[in-house]
Formats: structure tokens, C-alpha cells, sequence
């Protein structure tokens, strides 16, 4: 693959992140010159300068190696299917961890909001949701802002669903991700289910000034929930990378006692 490859890569990268090539050279302590050089071909890279250049630029792992391969290089960095014999270490601890949140709800995520695991506690929330968002791969995004999904229930969808399109837009500024970006242009023209009825939320206003929570309406009442996201710190692995935990916690006693209820009838 011809080095020039690199040299688009890289531009398209820093244009990604708003950089000038003023900027980027002096994050990298490189001159503007070599740095334009390295952008049109003029001058091949090494390897620990496609790293420096990446790391500069906090391009995804995966994005790195794709940068390392435009540049002529073999990728470094692993990447296991999460379903496969390499990635067992891996399931063992998200098992753990998601495990560990029981009786609240936690599941885990691929880059692309796809569910790959969760604990018991999940399907207890999802009852009601159209079959057809269950096939496989499991898509997060679509499960809860769909009008067949999750949405007809949950009481602030305008708000929750404000917040989830804007974690996803800076999510597309960070990644690029293609599939993302068609995500996200498929979130944005579902339209509010026809049953839906949103109340005014009266939880904890300390909460409210602070986050956006998730209220669901269910068979034992309102849930009103926390939602924290995890990721896994400095990873060498790009499924690792990639990977989220999400966990919804209670936001007030009366969703924790409905919680710890649903756990003790399994």
C-alpha cells in the first residue's frame, strides 16, 4: 500500500480533531514542514512516529492499527471476537463485574451499541418490546428509542433520548465510525411512539440538577434510575477498548425496593 495512503489517513484524522498542522506539530514536537511532508507523501513514516502521531490525535485503537497498516506497518495491537476462545478472559471479567450490580441492571456493549452480555436482572426490564429488536446483533440505541422498543415506556423519552443522541454525536466526533454515523441518522428520524405519555418528573430535584435520569414506567410503578458508564482503563486490546458497561442504578428507595424484589423471584 503506497505511504500517500497514510499521509490522507493522517490529514483526514487531524482535520477529525479540528487541528491545524500548526497545532498538531507542536503536539507532536515535529516541524510543520516534516508534517506536511508526512501528509503528502512526501516523507515515509516510522512506526514510532504513527504512534506518536496517533496518540497525539487519541485515534481508537482500532483506527491504529488501520494507520499502521496505511503506513506499511503490521498492526500491534490484538483484537478478539468476544465470543471466541480468545476473548474468554475478557467475558470472565464483564461476567464479574455485571454480576457484581445484581439486583440493579447492567449489561455490556460493543463500539457499536450492541449488547454482548448482561446480568439477570435485564430481561426482567424489557418485557413488551417488538421481537423483531431482539435478532441478533442486539442494538442498544435502537431498543431504547424505538417506537416498538423500550420508548412507549420510558416517561422522559424526549430528554433520555436528547441524551443518548448527543453521547452518540460525541462519540461519532471521537471515532469517525461509519456505522455510527448511520446510526445515528436512523435514531433521529424515529418518531415518538403513538402511546407515548411523559409525566413530569417529581424525583430527587438534587439528581435532576445534576443528570439526566432514565424514568421507566413498569407493572410496579415508575423506576427512576441513574445510569453510569464504565470503560476499561489504558487497554491493549481493541475489543477491550471498545468495550462499555452500563449500569442503571436507583435513583430513589422505592426503585431499589422494586429492584431487589425482581431479583428475589429469580
Amino acid at each position: 500500500m503506497p505511504h500517500d495512503s497514510f499521509g490522507n489517513t493522517l490529514k483526514a484524522w487531524r482535520k477529525q480533531r479540528r487541528l491545524s498542522q500548526l497545532d498538531l506539530a507542536g503536539d507532536a514536537e515535529i516541524s510543520t514542514r516534516h508534517l506536511s511532508f508526512l501528509e503528502t507523501g512526501r516523507s515515509k513514516p516510522s512506526r514510532d512516529m504513527i504512534l506518536h502521531l496517533a496518540e497525539c490525535l487519541d485515534v481508537p485503537l482500532r483506527e491504529r492499527n488501520g494507520l499502521l497498516v496505511s503506513g506499511g506497518f503490521a498492526p500491534i495491537y490484538a483484537e478478539h471476537d468476544f465470543a471466541g476462545e480468545g476473548a474468554s478472559a475478557i467475558r470472565a471479567a464483564v461476567d464479574q463485574i455485571l454480576s457484581a450490580h445484581e439486583p440493579y441492571p447492567a449489561l455490556a456493549m460493543d463500539r457499536h451499541w450492541n449488547m454482548v452480555a448482561a446480568n439477570r436482572i435485564v430481561p426482567l426490564m424489557l418485557g413488551g418490546i417488538d421481537a423483531d429488536l431482539f435478532q441478533p446483533p442486539i442494538n442498544l440505541l435502537r431498543l431504547s428509542l424505538h417506537p416498538r422498543g423500550l420508548a412507549p415506556r420510558v416517561a422522559n423519552f424526549t430528554q433520555w433520548r436528547d441524551h443518548l443522541l448527543d453521547r452518540l454525536r460525541r462519540q461519532i466526533e471521537l471515532t469517525a465510525d461509519p456505522e455510527l454515523i448511520a446510526l445515528f441518522d436512523e435514531a433521529k428520524r424515529y418518531h415518538p411512539p403513538e402511546s407515548l405519555t411523559e409525566i413530569e418528573d417529581n424525583g430527587d430535584d438534587a439528581i435532576n440538577s445534576l443528570i439526566v435520569p432514565l424514568v421507566l414506567k413498569a407493572d410496579v410503578g415508575i423506576l427512576r434510575f441513574i445510569s453510569t458508564t464504565t470503560v476499561f482503563g489504558t487497554p491493549v486490546e481493541v475489543t477491550l477498548s471498545e468495550l462499555a458497561i452500563e449500569t442503571l442504578l436507583p435513583a430513589d428507595e422505592a426503585t431499589a425496593q422494586a429492584l431487589r424484589a425482581l431479583a428475589d423471584g429469580l
